[in-house]
């Protein structure tokens, strides 16, 4: 098998993936839960000087994801003090303690916090675009505690810019994505937004923006040194190996550990540790930052020919056919044999990676 672990800034992890802050993580009963459920570490929920007054209904699942309005922790600091984070510490895991948001509130709390964290992990969600909150916010935090500070980023569009900054004013590491949005979803029975907050908006997390995630972390992977944790659209094994190839170091994972519990950590890992025995790799770090160096050394893949049919693999299923938009792919099934026109195939692609049998692959 394969070797999971992992060491981000001197804390060791038994595997990569870990809960992200959100209702995964929102106390210590469900950070134990994690532990129990096959967890490399811990990420608790963000809390805050004040708790949040969370409006109802607040999460709802969606086609490829999840709308929510979650804010930080509904429970006051002082709950968290006196039991949560004693819970999350009995695991024995790494415990990064989420913390959130303005520089006033981090220096208020990131003292508090300290005899419990490993690390920490600032929220940045809610300080909207400019870079000097944020960086105001991680100077509040290393002046107050000696551990790792983690920045976590919304998907903003000058990521690299941000990242570098983040790493210069001294950041230990990079969280990203933070949920996209603000999004709407419509209750079709009632023709009501369904989330609850003044404007019926909510923020969009789950296998949807997987992508994005991808593109940012990827981003900031070429150009900062500092270790990244992957953070968006996780579903399985071959999602995190994913995001290690973009550049991450660890997983988080929240909306998929919401819809199938905590046991999730452990089914993820299973499915990781599959994907590397199967390709090859002696350990998951064989694989990070992979794409970064492949697009350095070779660029993105330019193929010239249509795509390559592997009949031993080919059911003759027909949807390649069906979605082919240029008309290329035909099926002989008496002869049972998939053709592709070469004079008609654009080399889109859409084939191959609609094709769950490994049947088809673009040549070169």
């Amino acid at each position: 098998m394969a070797s999971l672990k992992v060491c981000v800034c001197g804390l060791e992890f038994a595997n990569p993936i870990l809960p992200a802050a959100g209702p995964p993580s929102k106390d210590g009963a469900m950070l134990q839960a994690a532990a129990r459920g096959g967890a490399g570490g811990l990420v608790t929920k963000t809390i805050s000087v004040d708790p949040a007054d969370v409006p109802r209904p607040c999460i709802a699942e969606i086609r490829g994801g999840m709308l929510n309005t979650e804010l930080w922790s509904e429970l006051p600091k002082e709950q968290w003090l006196a039991t949560e984070y004693d819970l999350a510490r009995s695991t024995g895991l790494p415990v990064i303690v989420g913390l959130g948001y303005t520089a006033k509130q981090i220096a208020e709390v990131a003292r508090l916090v300290r005899p419990w964290a490993d690390a920490l992990e600032l929220s940045t969600h809610y300080v909207g675009n400019s870079i000097q909150p944020i960086i105001d916010a991680l100077h509040a935090a290393k002046d107050a505690v000696d551990v790792p500070v983690f920045m976590k980023l919304s998907p903003h569009p000058n990521i690299q810019e941000i990242a570098l900054a983040l790493e210069e004013a001294g950041a230990d590491g990079l969280v990203m994505i933070n949920s996209f949005g603000p999004c709407l979803g419509i209750d079709l029975e009632t023709g009501l937004p369904l989330m609850g907050s003044s404007n019926g908006f909510g923020w969009l997390s789950g296998a949807a923006i997987k992508p994005l995630a991808l593109r940012c972390v990827y981003d900031a992977a070429r150009v900062v040194k500092i270790p990244i944790f992957g953070v968006g659209g996780i579903v399985n094994g071959r999602d995190v190996a994913e995001m290690f190839m973009a550049g991450a170091s660890a997983v988080q994972v929240c909306t998929e550990a919401i819809l199938r519990g905590p046991t999730v950590y452990a089914k993820i890992a299973g499915e990781l540790n599959k994907f590397l025995d199967s390709h090859g790799y002696k350990s998951v770090e064989e694989i990070r930052g992979l794409t970064v160096r492949l697009m350095k050394e070779r660029g993105a893949p330019k193929p010239t020919h249509a795509p390559v049919v592997k009949m031993e693999k080919c059911t003759l299923c027909g949807q390649c056919e069906v979605s082919c938009p240029y008309g290329a792919i035909g099926i002989d099934k008496p002869g049972k044999m998939l053709h592709i026109d070469e004079t008609l195939c654009f080399i889109c692609g859409l084939c191959v990676t609609r094709c769950k049998l490994d049947a088809l692959s673009l040549p070169g």
